[in-house]
């Protein structure tokens, strides 16, 4: 076989291989999530069997922070999660008249009744906006924060695991950091941080695969483009107003790795983003399978970075600095 041929076919398995990595890379990527007629409305404790239309992002803000909650078979762990969550948010409403704010629950699909359970609990807090959004299916962590966060009244937004594992007050640590990236609302991040607990008794007590589990991903996080970032999984993060427009609605990924997604969307658009250390502890029942999610998180890694890559997923500048509007009433 002379060189031609042998040339000719080496170009010809490179292409045969580039091909069939990108149809790969078409097939695994998730479609775009779009929402069913009834995950456009949500309930309320005050009238639970009404159905009332959810509002959207892109509209004026008109309470000073939403809190969204995405929950998956959550009966057992809400209720010790709201009654801290609302204690504080009350506290501060109280403290600050303009520090109005709304909960906003997504059901991820639940099997266990954990819609009709936040609604019950809202009963306990009259004075308080608790919102319901059911999903008609599983879509994934990721997914219900979506949802949520797309639908939010806030001037600022946070998403808060249902577990109850960040110490809610720290919310105000946040706020603080928030307060300096971003002083007139422009869209910015502020991520809460476990990092500086890696050597504490709070993480050494974690089963030893999944910190295993942890330093790995951290290591593939630098190779992927976040590395700046020393937490990125951390279920408590804050977002303006205008940072929330700009993200979610290019958000593609639903499952447990979506974090980096958020944070790699937050980088190519030149935002700050904070990170602020904040008090965090294990508590049982997580949903994650270690093995399973471990393989699915480093599969949708690579297909995050493919995309971005390749440009399949863009995320579009906004054309002119925007300002968010402050909080009606």
């Amino acid at each position: 076989m002379d060189n031609a041929s042998l040339v000719y076919g080496g170009l010809a398995l490179l292409a045969a291989t580039l091909a069939t990595a990108y149809t790969v890379l078409v097939l695994w990527s998730p479609e775009t999530i779009v929402p069913k007629p009834s995950e456009k409305t949500y309930r309320s404790a005050r009238e639970p069997s009404k159905r009332l239309p959810l509002p959207s992002i892109h509209d004026p803000p008109s309470v000073d922070l939403t809190v969204v909650i995405p929950a998956y078979n959550e009966t057992t762990r809400l209720p010790d999660m709201f009654s801290t969550t609302l204690a504080h948010l009350e506290a501060m409403r109280r403290a600050t008249p303009s520090r109005t704010y709304e909960i906003l629950v997504v059901d991820d699909g639940s099997t266990d009744g954990t819609a009709d359970l936040a609604l019950k609990l809202a009963l306990e807090y009259p004075e308080s906006d608790v919102r319901v959004v059911v999903l008609e299916k599983n879509l994934g962590k990721g997914g219900a924060v979506r949802h949520g966060m797309l639908h939010g009244r806030g001037r600022r937004l946070l998403f808060a695991d249902a577990d109850g594992a960040s110490r809610f007050e720290d919310l105000e640590l946040l706020w603080k950091a928030m307060d300096e990236i971003s002083p007139n609302e422009e869209a910015a991040v502020v991520v809460g941080s476990r990092a500086h607990l890696v050597k504490t008794e709070a993480v050494v007590k974690r089963s030893v695969i999944r910190n295993i589990l942890m330093y790995g991903l951290h290591t593939i996080l630098r190779i992927v483009g976040v590395g700046h970032i020393r937490d990125t999984q951390c279920g408590f993060k804050l977002f303006t107003r205008e940072a929330a427009r700009q993200i979610f609605p290019y958000q593609h990924l639903a499952t447990w790795i979506f974090d980096v997604e958020l944070l790699l969307l937050a980088k190519q658009l030149g935002m700050p983003v904070a990170e602020v250390a904040i008090e965090w502890h294990e508590v049982s029942g997580s949903k994650l399978n270690v093995f399973a999610d471990s393989l699915q998180m480093l599969r949708d890694l690579l297909i995050l970075r493919a995309n971005l890559l390749l440009g399949r997923w863009k995320v579009h500048q906004p054309r002119r600095a925007s300002r968010a509007n402050g909080a009606g009433k």
